[in-house]
């Protein structure tokens, strides 16, 4: 079931997570927080609202998207506690599964 505030709430996450790994170039001490927070709220919508259907493939690209959603918050924990650039990696792995399914789920469900 899908939640009318899921596009709100996506949204904001996603503007928390940019707000926050840009600001973290900086070094700002509070900026592991707004990305976590971002982070948190994104992964949350993503979790809620996966697939319940029978197609094989796009249960994989789901699946595929919630792994993504936890490197995201993985991130930003490790920008928490370590305090080098570690993060970036984990960050960029979680950055190429989100864009691999946002362009791989919708291209799946037209074949439907």
């Amino acid at each position: 079931m899908k939640n009318k505030y899921y596009p709100i709430i996506s949204t904001i996450g996603a503007l928390l997570l940019l707000s926050g790994a840009a600001i973290q170039i900086t070094r700002a001490i509070w900026a592991p927080y707004i990305y976590l927070i971002g982070a948190i709220l994104f992964a949350y919508v993503q979790i809620m609202s996966g697939y319940n259907g029978e197609n094989l493939v796009i249960k994989r690209l789901y699946r595929q998207q919630m792994l993504g959603a936890a490197l995201l918050v993985l991130a930003g924990v490790m920008m928490l506690i370590w305090h080098h650039n570690e993060w970036v990696l984990c960050l960029t792995i979680a950055a190429v599964l989100e864009l691999y399914t946002a362009f791989r789920i919708p291209q799946e469900m037209k074949k439907k």
